[in-house]
């Protein structure tokens, strides 16, 4: 009886539902992979001994290796998405753009990224690929930024259109702002989410001074904020 309980229980469904997506599994292996990263640099700071330090870097460039391996071809997905926001007619200009330069952004992030697998998972080293793999990181910064400006942008529209709603005065409207409210929300958070990925590539390229237990704990922040997400949608 208990075990058919849990069996059958509607969470350990929800759970099958999850990791029976990439990208349930891809938040999964993100948020252990820049979790063990803070790790790493918390017990090197706090003079733990080597082999903890080590097993926690080991688990960071094995996940990052696993989660590269998973995106190989992926970059196709974000050309798409370019040219369907390019040939959408009733978009905002602004998004419009920003929408292209997001996702061209991610693309070439992707593409680049993919080539330096071989590289960075020991079966063939070469020479170019840390000049790839910086290539790549400019690429997402890109994006990031992009779509941090989308954001902005959008919060601000969205402000705008919540105080003329709030002057009207109809009782109608009332459920519009809600909508608004609740829109303005997930617009917050995803751009909670993308400013802490963007201390990652930021970071590797020196364009900012954060040390591995501030990017470790931003990117774990991001991957939970996306691992929910991705929970909410396979309910």
């Amino acid at each position: 009886m208990v075990v058919d309980a849990l069996i059958y229980h509607p969470l350990v469904s929800h759970y099958n539902k999850f990791v029976a997506t990439t990208i349930g599994r891809d938040k999964t292996l993100r948020t252990i992979q820049y979790f063990s990263r803070f790790l790493a640099w918390y017990t090197y700071r706090t003079n733990h001994p080597q082999s903890t330090v080590t097993l926690f870097e080991n688990i960071k460039k094995n996940f990052g290796n696993v989660r590269k391996c998973m995106r190989i071809g992926k970059f196709v997905e974000h050309f798409k998405a370019a040219a369907v926001a390019s040939d959408a007619k009733s978009m905002d200009p602004v998004l419009k753009y920003l929408a292209v330069g997001r996702q061209l952004g991610y693309a070439f992030y992707l593409s680049l990224d993919a080539l330096t697998y071989i590289d960075a998972s020991g079966i063939r080293k070469f020479e170019g690929a840390a000049r790839l793999q910086k290539e790549a990181y400019r690429a997402w910064l890109a994006g990031l930024l992009c779509n941090v400006a989308a954001g902005v942008y959008t919060l601000y529209n969205m402000q705008a259109e919540m105080k003329k709603q709030g002057e009207s005065g109809d009782a109608e409207k009332h459920v519009e702002v809600k909508k608004l409210e609740k829109d303005r929300a997930a617009t917050q958070l995803q751009l909670i989410s993308d400013l802490c990925d963007a201390t990652v590539p930021s970071s590797a390229l020196g364009y900012a001074n954060f040390d591995d237990g501030i990017v470790g704990l931003a990117g774990t922040t991001s991957s939970l904020i996306g691992l929910a997400a991705v929970w909410a949608k396979t309910a």
